[in-house]
């Protein structure tokens, strides 16, 4: 564990300054609400190596692919969330000198993420290099109730004389990526006045303005504006022991809700009213509107302090990256925490968010993560005409912003075709739970049949094997390139095209009108296509090897040196930093769930004995060197009754970040991989399936657990589910609804708590 990091379960603390580890605790201290957010920077300068983030959601830049030679097909740009203005400068001046950390001598110094308000403290005791000793605290949150408010608080209070204070709040817009490809600004000033700045993204045109309002006691401001800059400053008199409270309320407005002309009046007007508002009243908002976030999804866990701050941790960063209040937003590996991966949209969000969303913040904010891809649909479909493919296949793109794939490494943006069928998954998985049938002739059968018609194209007949073969493809494991018959890409392209066949006979029988106008804006011809489809995915060739009774991940797996991940050498992990891109490809070690993640989804299609020859098969071989592995090995480790295995993969999960598993925590942290934790605690200790419209429940403590609470949001119900050592009740804050409890039938009643002995 982190020692670090304090195990507390509402808080992330850490009590004493290490400038090694400022650019990480930017990352785990990173603030959002939903449409903007930010690394934990400090407001004032600070000389030391660190990472600056701040981000405006669904703001981007097309900065142009890097390769070394170019590829048909290739991508013309890699889509970036923008590093945006720098709007929580308080830089700080003490009789002249400044404060710097980096330059001061800390002799106390604490932090705290406040996760059931999403609000940042700093608590700090300096003395600078004049012999001035001073404490300091800084508060931040950005408003869940105003979503384009930033907040601070900032308070110096000299502890050995009367001093002079100065403080200057700033904005600064005059920013940079680190990620940019080719050094280039991706902001140009568009205009700067005496409270606020404007700024537009070159190439894209998007808007932004930023303007702050201020107060202070005492205080007589003196403006200053230079380009991309605004600045106030202000010099009092502070007594030893008395503070000097500065309040800056910052607007952060983009021409995604306002027409560039009204942008500087819309940023002031927020601002002011900020102001008006006042500090308190806003952190009371801020205290309710969090509460409510927190009370249809909070995971209580007794007994075990780690494995609670880390799924709170978890739950808190999804909270604060997506609240589904804006349908052109999705969710970014990262949120609003570093610059990786560009803030742009993965199949994370399907295969590992939309379960998270779906039973935390009910079915229309799942609907529109559903809807967001839809809208792009036309986008796909020209993505995949781009390699060859007609007739109106979709490949959906690896890595998006607006629906153009802008990923630019081969292996992932030609060959990881499986996220086609994370995406038709999604539409199941949200009908499966919901029930909303409606979906599929509102939106859902578009994607199906278009997706459907990629895999009928993107497959080969083999006549050495008389079966249908998918050449060419990476898997889930980036640790294989360009192999044959990956055992997933296979089988959910096969499962995709049934789907998609059933789906378009339910449309037909229960929408005609839809179906009619489906069939004439795809040119769908129902019998030959959906007969083509079934053809195919009856004559899939699965490769599987019958003695050691498991799928193969790919054509030649077991011809590789069988090495087990327990067997390298510690100082050899993680080896996507350690070894050769050559050793990695000739190992048979995998970077994260690939068959087992087949598993994962399709369970039921398998036995329990065969889910329990895979997974020990493929565990013993798998690194867990990507975020989204540990989450599905945990919750199949739990089906199986491995809870030792379960809990062990559960804390690698929720704890990946806070204890930086990967040694990459600065770079930001790994936000949809924790939707993933969410599902290990809900679906793998939490036994929580849905089979044939009904909730089944299903659950079981690891060793290290007292007890386990939960909060399901399904069909429209509320449900509180309670594990102790031998009992499990759910109670319903809704209608009675119908679920099978431990195996048994049962009917919960409104707020009624039904309790089972369970039978383990």
């Amino acid at each position: 564990m982190n020692e670090f990091i304090k195990t507390d379960p509402w808080r992330l603390v850490e009590d004493r300054f290490d400038p090694s580890r400022v650019k990480s605790s930017e990352s785990l201290f990173a603030l959002g609400n939903g449409v903007m957010g930010g690394r934990a920077n400090f407001e004032e300068r600070y000389s030391g190596p660190s990472l600056q983030g701040n981000y405006i959601g669904g703001v981007y830049y097309p900065d142009k692919t890097r390769v070394g030679w170019w590829k048909n097909g290739y991508p013309e740009y890699f889509a970036k969330v923008l590093n945006a203005a720098f709007w929580i400068g308080v830089d700080v001046a003490v009789d002249g000198e400044p404060l710097d950390l980096a330059a001061a001598e800390v002799k106390a110094f604490y932090r705290e993420m406040d996760m059931r308000r999403s609000v940042l403290t700093r608590r700090m005791r300096v003395v600078l290099k004049n012999g001035a000793e001073v404490a300091v605290e800084a508060v931040r949150f950005f408003s869940l109730a105003r979503r384009e408010l930033g907040v601070v608080k900032y308070t110096v209070t000299p502890l050995d004389r009367a001093v002079s204070i100065t403080f200057s709040p700033h904005i600064d817009a005059d920013v940079r990526n680190t990620d940019a490809n080719y050094d280039e600004k991706f902001w140009e000033e568009v205009s700067t006045d005496a409270d606020a700045v404007q700024s537009r993204t070159r190439k894209s045109g998007f808007e932004a303005a930023w303007a702050q309002a201020v107060e202070l006691d005492g205080a007589d401001w003196r403006c200053e504006t230079r380009p991309e800059k605004v600045r106030s400053t202000a010099v009092v008199r502070r007594e030893k022991g008395c503070a000097a409270v500065l309040y800056k309320y910052v607007g952060i407005c983009s021409s995604l809700n306002h027409a560039p002309a009204e942008l500087m009046p819309a940023a002031r007007g927020v601002a002011a009213d900020g102001l008006r508002t006042g500090f308190d009243a806003l952190l009371r908002e801020q205290e309710a509107a969090w509460a409510a976030r927190w009370h249809g999804c909070d995971i209580v866990i007794g007994g075990d302090p780690a494995a609670q701050q880390g799924i709170r941790f978890c739950i808190f960063m999804l909270l604060q990256t997506y609240t589904g209040v804006d349908t052109r937003l999705n969710i970014g590996p990262k949120g609003f925490t570093g610059e990786k991966y560009g803030g742009v949209t993965y199949w994370d969000t399907e295969a590992y968010c939309l379960p998270f969303y779906m039973a935390t913040a009910g079915q229309a904010v799942a609907r529109e993560l559903l809807v967001y891809r839809f809208s792009q649909l036309d986008k796909a479909i020209e993505n995949a005409a781009k390699l060859g493919f007609r007739d109106g296949a979709a490949l959906y793109p690896m890595v998006t912003i607006n629906g153009e794939e802008c990923h630019n490494e081969w292996e992932i943006t030609f060959e990881e075709i499986h996220r086609n069928g994370a995406i038709a998954y999604a539409v199941h998985n949200y009908i499966r739970y919901t029930g909303d049938r409606q979906y599929l002739a509102d939106c859902g059968l578009e994607v199906l049949l278009s997706v459907a018609r990629f895999w009928a194209q993107r497959i080969t007949w083999s006549e050495a094997r008389r079966k249908y073969v998918m050449l060419g493809v990476t898997g889930p494991n980036e640790y294989e390139n360009n192999v044959n018959n990956n055992w997933y890409t296979s089988y959910i392209a096969c499962w995709s095209m049934r789907y998609a066949a059933e789906a378009a006979r339910w449309v037909r029988e229960n929408r005609p009108a839809d179906y009619a106008r489906i069939c004439a804006n795809r040119s769908f011809d129902e019998a030959a296509e959906t007969a083509r489809w079934r053809e195919i995915a009856d004559n899939m060739y699965l490769g599987e090897d019958r003695e050691l009774g498991i799928y193969l991940q790919q054509d030649g797996y077991l011809d590789k040196e069988q090495v087990l991940a327990k067997d390298l050498d510690p100082a050899e992990r993680p080896i996507n930093q350690k070894w050769s891109w050559d050793r990695i490809l000739r190992s048979c070690l995998i970077k994260q769930a690939d068959v087992l993640q087949g598993l994962y989804f399709f369970g039921e299609d398998f036995d329990l004995e065969t889910l329990r020859r895979n997974f020990r098969f493929y565990e013993a071989r798998t690194v867990h060197e990507s975020s989204l592995s540990p989450c599905v090995h945990a919750i199949l480790a739990a089906r199986i009754g491995d809870l030792d295995k379960a809990y062990e993969l559960y804390l690698r999960t929720a704890r990946l970040d806070l204890d930086d598993y990967n040694r990459e925590v600065e770079e930001g942290c790994h936000v949809t991989s924790m939707a993933g934790s969410w599902l290990s605690v809900v679906e793998g200790f939490g036994g929580m399936r849905v089979k044939d419209g009904v909730l089944s429940l299903d659950p079981q403590l690891p060793a290290a657990w007292e007890s386990l609470a939960f909060k399901i949001n399904f069909r429209g119900r509320v449900l509180t589910v309670e594990v102790t050592r031998d009992a499990v009740g759910v109670s319903n804050e809704g209608a009675p609804v119908d679920i099978v409890l431990c195996g048994t039938p049962c009917r919960v009643g409104t707020r009624i708590t039904h309790k089972i002995e369970s039978a383990r």
